[in-house]
């Protein structure tokens, strides 16, 4: 079991497959997903890795989570989310996820906070039919009906479908298709839709109802750490310096 990640729904495109076959992909994006904390069995009794993603204002975060960051020397991020993970499958602190975590082709379950609608009726809500549009209907044809009995049992039972509050809850879909990843800009292509709005935060982990395919990185498909000799200036040798007398020197 691996660690999954949070991205940031960007919206919804298209993709044309090798035959031509039209694909609508919702893209998502990784925002420096890193490893801010980890969860022992010796000290938690259960192995987890607690990720953070987006980046959040220094005076906006509280002064002990700000500790919390500095621990694992991180910026502060906007998002915490924990994911169970095995034991050969536990990631350092600072670790920053890419989007070869995923492969083209795997299967993945998303979680995230379905688009609010307010009050809505039962029709729109629960897919009901409605009432017939005569026969002694009047303006009723998008009433739920019937809601309960009468003596026996004389009660409208808990869960019963009815109008009220729609969306604005977890929701998961499960068994998605990656189309295409493009680790420049940590993108992820998932056929489909998934839910919540654009920009919304959800979080993506490998497909529970299917296998896993073979290749898949493991611990993590990380980031690979800049060498520091890249951001070093190399200083000129001194034999190269070139000197007032030698510049006179070469004039004559």
């Amino acid at each position: 079991m691996r660690t999954g990640v949070i991205a940031q729904k960007l919206g919804m495109s298209r993709l044309f497959s090798d035959t031509g076959a039209h694909i609508p992909v919702t893209v998502m994006q990784l925002d420096q997903c890193q490893v801010v904390s980890v969860r022992t069995p010796e000290k938690d009794g259960y192995n987890a890795v607690q990720l953070g993603a987006g980046q959040a204002k220094a005076k906006n975060v509280t002064k002990p989570m700000r500790g919390h960051f500095a621990k694992a020397k991180v910026l502060p991020k906007r998002k915490l989310v924990e994911f169970r993970v095995a034991a050969e499958n536990m990631l350092e602190p600072g670790a920053t996820i890419a989007a070869s975590h995923f492969l083209v082709g795997q299967k993945v379950d998303v979680t995230g906070t379905s688009i609010g609608k307010g009050f809505a009726g039962a029709m729109k809500r629960h897919n009901f039919s409605g009432l017939r549009a005569t026969h002694g209907v009047s303006i009723s044809h998008r009433s739920h009906g019937s809601t309960g009995q009468c003596q026996d049992p004389g009660k409208v039972f808990k869960g019963k479908k009815m109008a009220g509050h729609m969306g604005a809850h977890r929701t998961t879909v499960q068994s998605l298709e990656v189309v295409k990843i493009d680790e420049a800009r940590d993108l992820i292509y998932i056929k489909g839709a998934v839910p919540g709005p654009k920009t919304g935060v959800v979080l993506i982990k490998d497909g529970e109802k299917v296998e896993s395919p073979e290749g898949l990185p493991l611990p993590a498909g990380l980031k690979a750490v800049e060498a520091v000799s890249e951001t070093v200036p190399v200083e000129t040798p001194a034999e190269e310096v070139i000197t007032p007398e030698a510049a006179e020197e070469g004039t004559e």
